[in-house]
């Protein structure tokens, strides 16, 4: 599917009154992510998106793929959604074995080389994910960081849908950084809604939502860099030491006094 951009023309807030930003494209190639505090209407933003929303939800806002508005059965062939929607409830119907779950998604996509692609998605998806995924496990025996690593590469590699929207990826346990260098290699649009500070700051833009209202879009600049660049060091030093105690290794002071030593932190 050829498609540009998107353009999200604001609603109303929770007590009626108009959205401070009142439109935000989105284009291809953009990593976005959209921020604030727990009921601030994050999750109803991107559902505004994956409906299409012309006017017609209660937020009011309308959506535009390439200046156009498009209704959710479009041409009545799920296969030509550009949009896909990974949230946090995942669970699965179907007992099929990981492989066979993929192999069946690549043929009803009729994919010129299925074979490749369901290479690929395994490999995109064990990127992601501390425990590999195992080709002949059933789809719900799949640990929660496990499904949603699973979705992401399916959506990207096997769907290939231009529109990918993620829901909170941060709490499944996924690869934050590896996710977001992997999803670049991809020129398709990436809206994430977050609560990590690390997403946020390596996205092009953030939305930020109060009251369920779009209030401000701010812009990564250089000074945000560098502030991502000491939260990268920072959390890959957590990141290490959490893969110690799930390994069922025991922390030591002197590891984390030379650790922080050798990131600059103390001399």
């Amino acid at each position: 599917m050829n498609i540009q951009e998107i353009t999200l023309i604001g609603g109303r807030d929770k007590n009626g009154e108009l959205e401070t930003i009142r439109e935000v494209n989105f284009r291809m190639g953009n990593i976005v992510s959209i921020v604030g505090p727990t009921g601030c209407g994050k999750t109803t933003l991107i559902n505004d998106i994956e409906l299409y929303a012309d006017g017609n939800t209660p937020s009011g806002r309308v959506v535009k793929i390439d200046g156009r508005i498009r209704s959710q059965d479009a041409d009545g062939d799920p296969s030509h959604n550009p949009i896909s929607l990974i949230s946090q409830h995942t669970n699965f119907l179907s007992d099929l074995p990981v492989q066979e779950f993929i192999e069946i998604h690549a043929s009803i996509r009729k994919l010129a080389d299925g074979t490749t692609a369901v290479r690929e998605t395994f490999d995109f998806a064990n990127q992601l994910t501390g425990e590999p995924l195992l080709p002949s496990a059933p789809m719900t025996e799949l640990s929660g960081g496990q499904t949603r690593a699973l979705l992401i590469a399916d959506a990207v590699v096997i769907g290939n849908a231009p529109i990918i929207l993620l829901d909170e990826i941060e709490n499944a346990g996924i690869h934050r950084t590896k996710a977001l260098e992997l999803l670049r290699r991809y020129e398709k649009i990436f809206i994430f809604v977050t609560h990590d500070p690390r997403i946020a700051l390596l996205s092009d833009f953030r939305i930020v939502m109060r009251n369920g209202a779009m209030i401000r879009t701010i812009e990564r600049d250089d000074d945000e860099q560098i502030v991502a660049a000491e939260i990268r060091k920072l959390d890959d030093l957590l990141l290490h030491f959490r893969g110690q105690i799930r390994a069922g290794q025991r922390l030591t002071s002197q590891e984390l006094t030379e650790r922080l030593r050798a990131l600059g932190y103390i001399s």
